[in-house]
């Protein structure tokens, strides 16, 4: 569905050099910290930005080679984009009715009103959170194949937000080649959605792992100094030094429970990989 494959993009104070994938029908997840290269990995990935190496293969081609028919394939929303403000929800139904030969305006305006998105209103009236759930709403209702979604959480509530990612998820189910390249800096929506991550750390990929290994073998060890300088490391990503001694990252949780039974572990989530592989630093 997408393959990136080590490419490149630099501007004065900032390189792009990664790769990734997302095979047909993957939730995959994109997390790092702002100015990390989320946003500039998606502008290439659509062809808005020109690479100046590596390659990207979306949907078989080349982003920049395909067709008006085969973007149709595509469902984004972009968290620097949005709508003319000066447009109403009511206006940009014949725009998608055109633009969109799958657009299904049904599901449009059932969701809309579910989300509570006044049709009359301009849209440069709404809350950030209701920019965000128009975004997303627009991005599913044409029947895409690959979502491509940056932030599409931000700006919105707690319940907003579930009720936004249940909504994703249903739309997923619905067609088991559907795939999804999400980022979001809301670390438990990608736990409950995506079947694995990448993380982006100054434009390059720090670790890409499954969620479900994440959740299970990863831990965030806690140890002391004397027993640090004993200890096997092996299995420790990376370390950081604390006032009792050191916080360690290890995706071997069960190595160190079963040969250190007295290391008190907390169960890994993906704050304590972005934490740990951001500030520590490889154990020694």
């Amino acid at each position: 569905m997408l393959q990136i494959d080590q490419l490149q993009k630099h501007y004065k104070t900032f390189s792009l050099h990664c790769s990734l994938e997302v095979p047909d029908g993957r939730i995959t997840g994109l997390v790092g910290q702002n100015g990390a290269g989320k946003t500039t990995l998606f502008k290439a990935i659509l062809g808005l930005i020109r690479p100046d190496g590596g390659s990207i293969s979306l949907l078989g081609k080349d982003p920049r080679s395909l067709s008006a028919q085969e973007k149709q394939e595509l469902g984004v929303a972009l968290a620097t984009s949005g709508f003319n403000g000066y447009l109403t929800v009511a206006d940009l139904l014949p725009l998608l009715s055109h633009f969109y030969a799958t657009f299904d305006r049904a599901f449009f305006l059932e969701q809309a009103e579910q989300f509570h998105l006044p049709m009359k209103q301009k849209i440069r009236e709404f809350s950030s959170g209701m920019k965000a759930k128009l975004k997303i709403l627009c991005a599913i209702s044409h029947d895409a194949r690959l979502l491509i979604l940056d932030e599409p959480t931000a700006g919105l509530d707690v319940v907003a937000r579930e009720s936004l990612l249940d909504l994703l998820r249903t739309y997923m189910a619905r067609d088991e080649r559907r795939s999804m390249l999400i980022s979001s800096h809301i670390s438990s929506d990608l736990e409950s959605l995506c079947d694995d991550f990448y993380m982006i750390h100054q434009g390059g990929i720090l670790l890409h792992e499954d969620t479900d290994v994440l959740l299970s073998d990863y831990a965030l060890l806690k140890i002391g100094r004397e027993q640090y300088q004993t200890l096997d490391k092996r299995y420790l990503l990376r370390a950081k030094p604390e006032s009792f001694g050191y916080s360690c990252l290890t995706n071997q949780k069960q190595y160190y429970l079963e040969n250190y039974p007295q290391i008190a572990a907390e169960c890994g989530s993906i704050d304590h990989v972005i934490s740990m592989m951001v500030t520590g630093t490889p154990a020694a």
